[in-house]
């Protein structure tokens, strides 16, 4: 520990991202990252964008992206934030919009970014735990708290609220701000961008990350009233005016114009999802109802740090989190089909040695 390190840095605990190494022909389904590769539009666009033009700075506003994204989600312009992946809009949310008088409340079990950016911030919080079915209770978030931030689906679960379920708690709380982080939410849920008309303290965020197989060009966006989104560019314009480089703006407007590609790959996966998850049951697992690009599984008779470390002694990656109530499970992310087979096989063979 070094001597010049400040007290907050002293203080924090950083996020711990899926691991990334290299191994040679390795099945790596620990990172939620698409099977598929981008859009070939998409990358044409990037290949163009990489010419003279990147001596100068990019668009602060990101206009193109903005206006491409508030088309294809039917709002205005100025109700679309974009940052550098969908962590960075979420930052600029904690620190715009979350840390209030009251506590910020979220699941007990939930994307582990949320409390690294408390501690970060210095935002008070609360954890809400799920019910015995892993679920979010609606109802649960409709006492005390100063601000909401709820993923849908939920992850590592992967379990989906419905977007009445949302306007419920939304017309519950109207006197807080709510995000949503929809960072899964092609694969199955249900959107609350049409909700934001309504509801002035609602921002839902999301990213190209998953469905559009962007996760190496970090782009995030987020959508919610014009007051809400003033806030983010505030926090934005006070700490990087350019988030989003030349090439990232280029291939994320390539990336959303062509939807019959999104809507193929995103199929595919929800397809292979569903196969998995029948595979799984039949193996003795007791997986999850996921609308997510991954499942969150266990196995009654076996400790899931000890399958996650005997399938990466056969090069497949899955991730597993140690903490209470999600030790034995693994979070398998859908991968292609010949990934998925080579995972569903060697788990049947450490089951059957175990046995």
């Amino acid at each position: 520990m070094s001597r010049y390190w400040s007290d907050l840095v002293r203080s924090l605990s950083p996020y711990v991202p899926g691991e990334q190494p290299r191994i040679p022909g390795l099945v790596k389904l620990n990172t939620n990252e698409s099977p598929f590769a981008p859009s070939p539009r998409a990358i044409a666009a990037i290949q163009s964008a990489a010419a003279d033009t990147l001596r100068l700075y990019p668009d602060p506003q990101s206009t193109r992206l903005r206006e491409t994204l508030a088309a294809y989600h039917g709002v205005a312009p100025a109700q679309v934030f974009v940052g550098n992946g969908s962590d960075e809009v979420l930052a600029h949310a904690f620190t715009g919009l979350l840390k209030q008088p009251g506590p910020l409340l979220f699941p007990d079990v939930t994307y582990s970014f949320y409390p690294v950016y408390c501690r970060l911030f210095g935002i008070d919080h609360r954890t809400i735990p799920l019910d015995g079915e892993m679920r979010i209770r609606i109802a649960d978030y409709q006492g005390d708290g100063g601000a909401i931030i709820l993923p849908n689906p939920n992850a590592p679960t992967g379990i989906a609220l419905s977007r009445a379920d949302i306007a419920r708690l939304l017309a519950a709380r109207a006197d807080v701000p709510v995000v949503i982080d929809e960072a899964y939410v092609d694969f199955g849920a249900e959107s609350a961008i049409p909700l934001i008309p309504d509801h002035s303290n609602l921002l839902v965020v999301q990213t190209l990350s998953k469905s559009r197989a962007l996760a190496g060009l970090r782009v995030g966006y987020a959508i919610g009233d014009e007051a809400l989104i003033e806030a983010l560019t505030r926090v934005k314009d006070s700490f990087n005016s350019y988030p989003l480089d030349r090439l990232a703006e280029a291939g994320a407007v390539a990336a959303i114009e062509d939807d019959a590609w999104f809507q193929q790959t995103r199929s595919t996966i929800i397809a292979n999802r569903e196969r998995l998850t029948a595979t799984l049951r039949s193996l003795g697992f007791d997986v999850l109802p996921s609308s997510a690009n991954f499942v969150f599984a266990r196995h009654p008779r076996h400790d899931g740090a000890a399958l996650t470390a005997a399938l990466r002694e056969r090069a497949i990656l899955v991730r597993h989190f140690s903490g209470p109530r999600v030790a034995d499970y693994l979070r398998i992310t859908i991968g292609s089909e010949p990934e998925l087979d080579r995972l569903t096989e060697a788990l049947a063979a450490i089951l059957g040695e175990a046995a």
